[in-house]
């Protein structure tokens, strides 16, 4: 899955790699992203086809819902059912996006049990790049009139070798399948949902970090360095990327 995020990039480098039109968001940048907070979205205008990149809130809320409070607990959507589900199928046809980050955080459980203790990584591209992934977006009007813009972030299979911290990871899109995925080449939905595959380990660097990550008031470059007392699986305690 995908709770927790880290974006450390300004959104005007975010901007231009994402060869975004507009004017950048005022964003401050976060180590520890987490939902019901704002993250850089890109999306395609409807109206000029140019790419946007703005700041939405993480956790989508269905165009239906009486209480945007639900999407709190909707800022992941599983790729296996994005046709099928209410509040993602028309998004998934008409409103898709991708939300940039630098990484994510996943946590690995050492032990047996609801209360047994997770050791918790960071997971960035193994460039250094900026890592697009694969999301959907929904606006919602309150009665009152207020109008929020929403994303939730798609989740795959894991791939093999990361199956030790979680069975789901997020859909990181290569640059070579955005034009498909923000609609600027048409594509049919199968099209679409073969790119929702896991990305290869390879291209990936892998680290354990603190336990401080785990308190989302916590919130500082301090959070990528690596856990000098963990004591991670075989092949997953890369040197960070940067």
């Amino acid at each position: 899955m995908c709770g927790r995020y880290f974006q450390h990039r300004s959104s005007g480098e975010i901007a231009r790699y994402a060869r975004a039109v507009n004017a950048p968001p005022n964003l401050v940048p976060s180590f520890n992203r987490a939902p019901t907070q704002d993250g850089l979205v890109l999306r395609r205008h409807p109206d000029t086809g140019a790419r946007h990149l703005d700041a939405l809130r993480w956790g989508l809320i269905p165009r239906w819902a009486d209480d945007p409070s639900i999407g709190s607990r909707m800022m992941n959507a599983r790729s296996e059912s994005i046709t099928e589900k209410p509040a993602y199928r028309e998004a998934f046809a008409k409103r898709r996006a991708i939300a940039f980050a630098d990484g994510f955080y996943e946590w690995q459980r050492l032990g047996e049990g609801p209360k047994a203790p997770k050791q918790a990584f960071a997971v960035a591209m193994a460039d250094g790049a900026p890592m697009p992934l694969a999301a959907l977006w929904e606006g919602w009007r309150g009665k009152d009139g207020e109008i929020i813009r929403s994303y939730t972030i798609i989740t795959t299979s894991a791939a093999p070798e990361l199956s030790p911290l979680h069975d789901r990871m997020p859909v990181i899109l290569p640059s070579d399948d955005w034009d498909e995925w923000l609609g600027e080449t048409p594509a049919e939905p199968p099209q679409l949902k073969a790119l929702l595959r896991p990305f290869p380990r390879a291209g990936l660097a892998v680290w354990p970090v603190s336990s401080r990550v785990n308190r989302v008031a916590e919130d500082d470059a301090a959070l990528l360095e690596r856990d000098p007392l963990a004591a991670p699986p075989p092949g997953l305690d890369d040197p960070p990327p940067w």
